[in-house]
């Protein structure tokens, strides 16, 4: 099979796990993709696979699709856009995937060559719609895609990385060969060399780069790369707003640690931590363990075990980020530890009375 694994180097310094291009890093290398990309690519719709970094592997390359759900405009967008470039080659029947799975080993395929965008869009010994995939920097080329009966549940990471030993076990024997609308077989450079397809490799006229495209094929380009992008995006907006909703929370916190609750931050009054703590404490407030506590006579809450109770909890970070507000009490305070408090409180007052009159007794009567 050509371009099959070989333990020799990829096509370049690219971005990797093993922060290496050498092939022989990896046993069984695995990509995680987004979906519907991860599904398109192992059911042999996408030939090409599209990164900013040059493929560091030849040979099998495992497809992984992430945790993302992709949103019906995304899946949309992608399936127009192979609908379009498969017409220019004539092809109209498509059998998109039924289901677009999340964080699932899906399938692989052979990575037998990669070359950069330009060199793709005037390879005219390629199908158009080939060429018309050609839509980032470094163009991965793929053969002979598989998919899994069964995928297989697994976590992913980024760049390429090798799939567990045991993951691999159980996945080889369930692989299916996938027959795609339109296969392709790329051809080599050199045909005596299986590894002569990588950047830089093609003689190609730049004045004849530009490939003629129908309004409708240019609206699914256009498509298609609004979905990628619009995907980083959100990605790229979540873990922002993530990030500055903590930074806020906790410059909010250290700014109004010594004031009461209305000075608190909207982000902190805001946040579901304060409000379940504020829904807390008025459920706490109106159990009869607090009222009993709240109630005790003054001879016991003058007690050391009471006292101490107090300074443990106007020493827990709750109390001093709204000290204006009563103690937070636990639940285990709740069950019974008021009667204790009574008990211990009791107690001590019983020792130290018994105290001050045997030293009463100790002095002698005139």
């Amino acid at each position: 099979m050509r371009g099959g694994y070989s333990g020799r180097g990829g096509f370049g310094g690219g971005r990797s796990s093993g922060g290496s291009s050498d092939n022989g890093r990896y046993r069984n290398p695995c990509l995680t993709m987004h979906q519907p990309w991860a599904s398109l690519l192992v059911h042999g719709i996408k030939r090409v696979e599209g990164r900013s970094w040059p493929s560091p592997i030849t040979g099998r390359l495992w497809i992984h699709a992430a945790s993302k759900v992709p949103d019906p405009d995304t899946i949309k967008a992608m399936e127009d856009f192979y609908r379009e470039i498969y017409a220019v080659d004539g092809i109209t029947d498509i059998q998109f995937p039924q289901h677009y799975p999340v964080s699932r080993l899906l399938g692989c395929v052979e990575v037998v060559g990669c070359v950069r965008s330009e060199e793709l869009v005037c390879w005219e010994e390629v199908p158009q719609s080939v060429r018309l995939e050609g839509l980032t920097d470094f163009c991965w080329l793929c053969e002979n895609p598989q998919k899994l009966v069964v995928p297989f549940e697994m976590r992913g990471y980024q760049g390429v990385y090798n799939l567990e030993r045991r993951i691999y076990d159980g996945a080889v024997r369930g692989l299916s060969p996938v027959q795609g609308p339109l296969p392709v077989k790329f051809p080599l450079p050199d045909p005596r060399d299986p590894f002569s397809l990588k950047p830089g490799s093609l003689t190609f006229d730049s004045s004849k780069s530009g490939l003629e495209k129908t309004a409708s094929v240019t609206a699914a380009i256009a498509g298609a790369r609004a979905a990628a992008t619009q995907f980083s995006k959100k990605d790229h907006n979540a873990a922002t707003s993530s990030k500055t909703g903590f930074q806020e929370q906790s410059r909010g916190n250290r700014v109004d640690s010594s004031s009461g609750n209305g000075n608190l931050s909207p982000t902190v009054q805001s946040s579901a931590s304060y409000m379940q703590n504020q829904s807390q404490s008025s459920i706490l407030q109106r159990s009869p363990a607090y009222s009993q506590i709240q109630n005790l006579p003054p001879i016991v809450q003058s007690s050391p075990t009471y006292r101490n109770q107090h300074s443990v909890v106007e020493s827990t970070p709750a109390y001093l980020l709204n000290p204006n507000t009563d103690p937070r009490r636990s639940l285990r305070l709740q069950n019974g530890a008021s009667s204790r408090l009574v008990t211990v409180a009791l107690k001590e007052l019983k020792q130290s009375s018994v105290s001050e009159r045997g030293g009463q007794s100790s002095v002698p009567r005139s």
